[in-house]
């Protein structure tokens, strides 16, 4: 999955459990489950981004799925949209050491400045932000017409999604589906909640640097 990039990907996880667990950015039960449970979960996210595209992961966190998506997909121009400070100098501390062209940014996703200078992504993804319909509202702006916002979801995903169906098509986004991906790599599989942004009335480019 991570081809000449795997020494880093376990450097990542080294990083995860320890400086990661010091900072509160995962559990101090979780490190030796970094690999697995965070890392693996969310490379596999990959399978559902086209090429080349320009992903922006908001509440970024301890990087995830945005670092294990960069590593796993050198193509991908990967921004990490991170409010607290803390969390923006762990990640960029963490960007330098292994040594991947990641953008990391402090702010909100509803925050009109973030809004003006990061709209129009390709893919928008999140993982343990907010319910589906807070989520859609803060994504679906950040997003090109037809690009798409990546929501990795647990076991409730398709109750979330009955929810919050309405409001999510009120925001201006499709139909949101459950997918399953990275079954040859992961038990259970990660789950997705998978919303394409369906009109334009929130003025983003249509095209990567355009607008």
């Amino acid at each position: 999955m991570f081809g000449d990039r795997l020494d880093r990907a376990v450097r990542y996880v080294e990083l995860l459990a320890d400086t990661g667990v010091t900072h509160g950015l995962i559990g101090p039960r979780e490190g030796e489950r970094a690999w697995q449970r965070h890392v693996l979960n969310c490379a596999v996210l990959a399978e559902l981004i086209e090429p080349d595209a320009r992903l922006l992961d908001l509440g970024s966190g301890a990087g995830l799925p945005g670092i294990p998506l960069a590593l796993a997909r050198p193509d991908l121009e990967v921004v990490l949209l991170e409010p607290l400070a803390r969390r923006v100098d762990w990640l960029q501390a963490t960007i330098q050491e292994l040594d991947i062209p990641v953008t990391v940014v402090r702010g909100r996703a509803e925050e009109r400045e973030i809004r003006r200078e990061w709209r129009g992504a390709d893919v928008v993804t999140a993982r343990a932000v907010a319910p589906l319909a807070r989520l859609a509202r803060w994504a679906l702006p950040l997003l090109r017409p037809g690009g798409r916002l990546l929501a990795v979801k647990g076991a409730s995903a398709s109750e979330e999604v009955t929810r919050d169906r309405a409001a999510v098509r009120d925001f201006g986004g499709s139909v949101p589906r459950v997918v399953q991906c990275g079954g040859t790599h992961v038990d259970p599989p990660t789950t997705v909640v998978v919303i394409e942004r369906q009109e334009s009335r929130f003025g983003a480019r249509t095209r990567r640097g355009q607008g």
